[in-house]
């Protein structure tokens, strides 16, 4: 099976309205979707035992009904966030994440895992 390409086609803007915060107008995220059906709980226990193991600074930050994480690759220097959603991760592209960072993770998250994973690739401009 072809390695997936983690090219960005549409990079998000930030923002900072004046009413305070930071907004991102467009995205881009990647799915990975397992060929074998995963929880949600399961998914989240994979995604936090890779980021456990590093390279990784990460934090569930929000009290969401959906797991969320801000991830920093210490080896690459990218910055992105993971979510698990309808049983599959997601990779939200932020204004300075490259592919090399994506693709340590999915590397990652696939050498731990005996399923084949597609990724597919969803991009909204603004």
């Amino acid at each position: 099976m072809a390695e997936p390409s983690f090219t960005i086609p549409v990079r998000p803007t930030r923002t900072y309205p004046y009413s305070g915060g930071v907004e991102y107008e467009g995205e881009t995220l990647f799915r990975l979707v397992p060929d074998a059906e995963r929880s949600n709980d399961d998914l989240a226990d994979l995604v936090e035992t890779v980021l456990a193991a590093g390279p990784y600074r990460y934090g569930d930050f929000l009290n969401l009904p959906m797991a969320l994480y801000l991830v920093r690759d210490e080896e690459t220097h990218d910055v992105f966030r993971v979510s698990i959603r309808s049983g599959c991760i997601r990779f939200h592209v932020l204004p300075e994440t490259d592919s090399e960072g994506l693709r340590a993770m999915y590397e990652r998250i696939d050498d731990r895992t005996d399923v084949d994973w597609q990724v597919e690739c969803e991009t909204s401009e603004q």
